[in-house]
């Protein structure tokens, strides 16, 4: 059955950290420990006709321990970020086996039977709104005519089936929705329910990544609405 509506995550969580390391030079930057023992040198070895100045040795172990804090205070903040995308990634393992709301126009149908929903984003009053439903060779096996709908979430379901009633193969299938403002024909913005299938820890600063059914991967970011 096909219908329109207009309405005005568990343990599987696969991490995809990076495990080797890189050579980064830290190798070879200059320890507080290593500082001090050629500060104890330079001091043991001075001449005693021309010792260091006071202010001068102060001067230099000031500006070392100010370079060391900014260095911890980096350090601090790069596992701060890292715990905070790790919470946020087991928040959104809950997800999991859930559909989200996604912007775009290609929903997945996993299993025989199981359709596509989603919304039709409808800024004005348009007449004739019609939902086409396109397998993947660009034929329209479906046509949903919708009327005239005010502006609002157009929610639409489509059971899978094409217009002779037979039903359609798992797959991936594009939703377009068009209907005539003024007289004139548009295209209207859509958005599909999609099933998330794992979460995944992204390098790189990329964060949060939904694996959805379809072979298809999104940022947490690009959710609209959860569930359906």
């Amino acid at each position: 059955m096909n219908t329109i509506n207009n309405t005005g995550l568990n343990t599987d969580l696969y991490w995809q950290e990076e495990t080797v390391k890189i050579a980064d030079g830290t190798e070879q930057q200059l320890t507080q420990e290593d500082f001090f023992s050629m500060l104890t040198e330079q001091l043991a070895n001075q001449d005693p006709t021309a010792p260091v100045d006071n202010d001068q040795m102060v001067a230099q172990m000031t500006s070392f321990t100010m370079a060391d804090g900014i260095s911890q205070l980096n350090e601090k903040f790069e596992s701060f970020a890292a715990s905070m995308t790790s919470n946020q990634a087991l928040q959104a393992s809950s997800l999991i086996g859930q559909n989200v709301l996604v912007q775009g126009n290609v929903g997945y149908m996993a299993n025989e039977g199981d359709g596509i929903s989603g919304v039709i984003v409808n800024e004005k009053t348009v007449q004739n709104m019609t939902i086409t439903i396109e397998n993947q060779f660009g034929e329209v096996i479906k046509t949903i005519d919708a009327g005239t709908q005010s502006a609002g979430n157009i929610e639409f379901e489509w059971d899978g089936k094409d217009k002779h009633g037979n039903q359609m193969a798992p797959g991936e299938y594009v939703i377009n929705a068009t209907g005539e403002l003024n007289g004139e024909g548009v295209q209207l913005n859509t958005a599909v329910n999609r099933h998330v299938g794992s979460v995944s820890l992204a390098g790189s600063g990329q964060g949060v990544i939904l694996n959805l059914d379809g072979d298809v991967s999104i940022n947490l970011d690009d959710v609209i609405q959860i569930g359906s």
